[in-house]
C-alpha cells in the first residue's frame, strides 16, 4: 500500500484548473498569514510554508548559511515528548511509510518548507505531525554537515570549470555589486559555517508571525486552519515579531561595463544585462509581455530573428527578467563561435536598443497576447503549478484575484505601455557585457 502511495504522489496530478478558483485568506492569532485554494478533485494536499530567511539574509562571511540550514533540516529531528529522535535515514523511512514527502529549500528571498500528502485522515495527520517536528526541531547533526560541506565544496570546484557557470558568476557580481543577490557560497565561506550558526539562523527567521502559508488541495478552510496551527505548534510562540532589518535595494548601473574572460571552450558565452525591477513593481506585466516579443518567445522573438535567422550567429539567443523582492536582473544571453562574438554582441545590443526606443509592433504585441493568454490555463493545470502561483500571491502581497484578472490585464496592454515601461527600466547604454571564451 505504501509503495502505491509513493507512486501516486510522484505523479503529476492534473486538475480542472481555471483562474476561477478563489483564493481564501486569513490570519492566525500568532500572526501567520494563510492562503488557501480548494481543489477537491483529488485526495491530496500541498503546503508551502515560507519565511523571510533566504540567501539575502546571509552575512558576507558566511554565504551559504541559509542554503545549508535548509539542506540540514532533512538530516534529522530532535526527540519531542513521547516521540523519539530521528536520524536522516529514520526520517526518510518515516516519510516513505506515510507515502508523503517534505523538503526545505532557500532561494534568494525566502526559506520554504514544502509538504505533500494524501488527505486520508490517518496519513495526513501523521504527515502534518512529522512536518511540524522537521520544521521546528531539526537536529543539525555536525558529522552530517561535515560530509555535506565537503561534497558542496567539491561541487563548487567542479562547477567553476564550466564556462556557463563562470560567465554567470561574473555577470551576477557585475550587475548586483555588493547587494546580496550577487553573493555566492565559496569554499572559504562554507568553511566558516557550523551547525550552531544554523540553529541560530533557524531560531531567528522561523517565527510564526513572519510565516506565509500557501495550501492547495482537497481541504476546506476549517480543516486547513487546524492543520496549519498544528504545523506551527512547535515553533516558539514568543518569537520576535519585530520587523526584520531592511536590505538596501540594488543600485542602478552608473555606466556600461565590459568583462572579457579568457576561457578554453568551444563556444563563446555572452551575457548582457543590468538590474531590472522588483516583482511588486506596477511595470512587471508590460515588461514580461514585451519581453516575449524581444527575446522570451523562442523562435518568434526579435533576438532570434536578427541573431539566429538572419545572420546565423547563434543557435539560441534569449532574454528574460528575474524580479524578486528586490530588482532582479534583466538578461540577454547567447553562445556563438569565437570569431563571431564581436558581431553577435553588436547585433544583440542593437536589437535591445531598437526595442527600447520603439517597442513592439501592433502585430507582434497581438501575437504575444494570443500566445500568453491562450497558454494561461497550462500554468494552472496541476497542484504544483497552482502552488507556484499561490505562493507568489502570498509572498509578494499580490491581489487575491490576481489570477482572475491576469488575462484581462494582459489584453488591455498597448504598444505604448510596453515601450514606456522598457524606456523606464532598460538602459542599453549602461549594461554589463560579459564575454567568455577563447580569443577570436
Amino acid at each position: 500500500m505504501n509503495k502505491f502511495l509513493l507512486m501516486a504522489l510522484g505523479c503529476v496530478w492534473s486538475v480542472s484548473a481555471v483562474a476561477g478558483i478563489p483564493v481564501q485568506f486569513w490570519m492566525l492569532d500568532n500572526g501567520a498569514k494563510v492562503y488557501l485554494m480548494e481543489v477537491p478533485g483529488l485526495p491530496m494536499v500541498d503546503f508551502q510554508l515560507e519565511f523571510d530567511g533566504g540567501t539575502r539574509r546571509d552575512n558576507k562571511d558566511t554565504q551559504g548559511l541559509a542554503q545549508a540550514t535548509a539542506m540540514m533540516m532533512s538530516k534529522g529531528v530532535q526527540a519531542q515528548g513521547m516521540s523519539a529522535a530521528f536520524d536522516e535515514n529514520q526520517l526518510g523511512e518515516a516519510w516513505a511509510d506515510l507515502g508523503a514527502m517534505a523538503s526545505a529549500n532557500a532561494s534568494l528571498d525566502r526559506m520554504s518548507l514544502n509538504l505533500r500528502s494524501l488527505t486520508r485522515p490517518e496519513l495526513l495527520n501523521a504527515a502534518v505531525d512529522l512536518a511540524a517536528r522537521q520544521l521546528a526541531l531539526p537536529s543539525f547533526p555536525a558529522d552530517i554537515w561535515q560530509a555535506e560541506r565537503e561534497r558542496w565544496i567539491a561541487s563548487i570546484d567542479e562547477s567553476n570549470t564550466k564556462p556557463n557557470v563562470v560567465a554567470a558568476l561574473a555577470f551576477s557580481k557585475a550587475v548586483y555589486g555588493n547587494h546580496p543577490y550577487g553573493a555566492e557560497p565559496t569554499a572559504q565561506s562554507l568553511g566558516r559555517i557550523d551547525t550552531r550558526m544554523m540553529a541560530q539562523f533557524h531560531a531567528r527567521y522561523f517565527v510564526p508571525c513572519h510565516a506565509k502559508i500557501s495550501i492547495v488541495g482537497a481541504v476546506g478552510r476549517e480543516q486547513a486552519n487546524e492543520l496549519v496551527e498544528r504545523l506551527l505548534r512547535h515553533l516558539p510562540a514568543g518569537g520576535s515579531c519585530a520587523l526584520l532589518p531592511l536590505i538596501e535595494e540594488v543600485h542602478p548601473l552608473a555606466e556600461a561595463k565590459r568583462i572579457d574572460i579568457p576561457f578554453e571552450s568551444a563556444q563563446t558565452h555572452v551575457l548582457i544585462g543590468q538590474p531590472g525591477i522588483p516583482r511588486q513593481h506596477h511595470d512587471y506585466l508590460p515588461l514580461i509581455v514585451g519581453n516575449y516579443v524581444l527575446g522570451g518567445g523562442g523562435f518568434v522573438s526579435r533576438l532570434t530573428e536578427q541573431v539566429r535567422e538572419k545572420r546565423g550567429l547563434s543557435y539560441s539567443v534569449y532574454s528574460y527578467f528575474s524580479p524578486g523582492q528586490h530588482a532582479g536582473a534583466f538578461t540577454v544571453g547567447l553562445q556563438t563561435r569565437p570569431d563571431q562574438a564581436v558581431q553577435a554582441v553588436e547585433v544583440a545590443t542593437k536589437v535591445v536598443k531598437e526595442f527600447v526606443d520603439g517597442g513592439p509592433s501592433e502585430l507582434e504585441l497581438q501575437s504575444a497576447k494570443n500566445f500568453l493568454i491562450g497558454g494561461f490555463a497550462l500554468r494552472l493545470d496541476s497542484n504544483r503549478k497552482l502552488m507556484d502561483n499561490l505562493s507568489n500571491i502570498a509572498w509578494f502581497d499580490l491581489p487575491l484575484d490576481y489570477l482572475d484578472t491576469w488575462t484581462a490585464n494582459v489584453e488591455k496592454l498597448t504598444v505604448n505601455d510596453i515601450q514606456q515601461a522598457f524606456a523606464r527600466h532598460v538602459q542599453p547604454e549602461r549594461m554589463v557585457t560579459v564575454v567568455l571564451g577563447p580569443a577570436p
